[in-house]
């Protein structure tokens, strides 16, 4: 174990031993904007479920049935405290009303809200707003939904440093908007999207704003009233909690007049041969036996993160941030993408070598995720699911090292010591 390192208040050695998988392996974790490390905590809390009160929720009556149904029900006002979403608990019914719903994850609260909403509004002519920094989780289906409703879709672009164009995306908007998605943060470059000011830009033209919090809630403080978007998706893998489980916040008001995106058990209030009425939020856009355990370990992780304070967390990983954009720039050749202040972007930082070592060829991003890999340093490497970011900026691939609440300085200096090394006797 290394000695006691403190990050902004944090004791992230302390912290580290939370995490089983950091502990039993040994491994520099740096790949934590794909999937972040579990804690006991949340695993305490999905095995408390499956051991102690396993079975389904909402309609039976007896004694761990009632538990089951607390528990998963409840954990939906705690997800949606982490976002500032709306959400009443009615202790008497043992039930909620939420503006967060539960889905699978980011992907599919974004496919929900193209879907269920953006179709019903999206008319020939109409024009969806979007950004070449975005993930293909909140481009392809406003690329679908484009393309089969006639519409146009435009790019708002990025700098030099990854900053998105605010001016173009003022000039890209018209009375013909309807839709534009952004993310909160880019998964590829790092850069933190001012949503507050956004918003303000959108809803001048009446248009409707749908952010991709994938990268931005695990990490920064969120308040989905003060940002006045209008949806906002995140996936719970990313911020300590089990896959499989994500939230969508939306306005209440839309939500309500939105009709489902799936159908089946629990999201009906009535069925008869002709007709179906749908329940309250959330249940309506929750069809089927839920993932009660999922849901359960969900609203642990957020109980976890608040015990540190996401503002603390923030900080945290801005300090390691600027440490590890002052080791890589000591690195030779080495390409970082974009803001160059670590209060500008997020915990994550990707890279190339720009520099060709022998004759023709440029070190791929695969070859250096490998030399890491080999020396249990775990970073992720190809498109980050950004292609047209990379096409922007003229590469197929880039190495991304990405930071949590659990890395120190020393993981920092173990990468940069590996890339020099690297960069020293690079693949033949």
């Amino acid at each position: 174990m290394q000695n006691a390192e403190t990050l902004s208040g944090i004791p992230v050695n302390k912290v580290a031993n939370d995490f089983p998988t950091l502990t039993s392996t040994g491994v520099t974790y740096l790949d934590s904007a794909a999937t972040s490390q579990t804690p006991r905590q949340v695993l305490d809390s999905m095995a408390k479920y499956y051991e102690h009160y396993r079975s389904t929720v909402h309609r039976g009556l007896y004694l761990i049935a009632n538990e089951a149904t607390k528990e998963y029900n409840y954990s939906h006002v705690v997800v949606a405290k982490l976002v500032g979403a709306e959400a009443v608990w009615d202790e008497d019914e043992n039930d909620v009303e939420s503006e967060l719903i539960f889905s699978s994850g980011a992907t599919q609260s974004l496919n929900l809200v193209a879907e269920s909403f953006a179709r019903t509004k999206i008319k020939p002519g109409d024009r969806i707003v979007i950004t070449t920094m975005e993930h293909h989780s909140n481009l392809v289906p406003w690329q679908r939904i484009a393309a089969e409703k006639h519409a146009e879709l435009r790019y708002v672009e990025f700098d030099d440093e990854g900053r998105l164009d605010l001016a173009q995306m003022e000039e890209l908007m018209n009375d013909r908007t309807k839709v534009v998605a952004v993310a909160h943060t880019s998964n590829f470059l790092g850069t933190i999207n001012d949503v507050k000011a956004i918003a303000g830009i959108v809803h001048k033209r009446d248009a409707y704003l749908v952010v991709d919090g994938a990268q931005g809630v695990p990490h920064i403080p969120t308040d989905v009233k003060s940002a006045d978007c209008d949806f906002l998706a995140f996936s719970g893998h990313k911020m300590c909690g089990p896959t499989g489980i994500g939230g969508l916040y939306g306005k209440k008001e839309l939500l309500q007049r939105m009709e489902p995106y799936e159908y089946g058990g629990d999201m009906i209030l009535t069925v008869h041969r002709d007709q179906a009425t749908w329940n309250h939020l959330p249940w309506k856009f929750e069809a089927g036996t839920p993932k009660i355990a999922e849901g359960i370990g969900f609203a642990a992780a957020c109980r976890y993160l608040e015990s540190f304070g996401m503002e603390e967390i923030r900080r945290h990983e801005e300090e390691t941030t600027r440490y590890a954009l002052k080791r890589l720039s000591e690195v030779p050749r080495l390409r970082i993408f974009g803001p160059l202040k670590a209060e500008e972007r997020c915990g994550l930082i990707s890279f190339v070598f720009g520099g060709k070592f022998g004759k023709d060829s440029y070190p791929h991003a695969h070859d250096v995720g490998d030399a890491l890999g080999r020396r249990g340093i775990c970073i992720r490497v190809g498109h980050h699911c950004a292609m047209v970011a990379h096409e922007e900026l003229g590469i197929s691939a880039s190495a991304r090292a990405s930071f949590y609440l659990y890395n120190t300085k020393a993981d920092v200096d173990r990468l940069a010591d590996a890339l020099l090394e690297f960069e020293r006797s690079p693949p033949v």
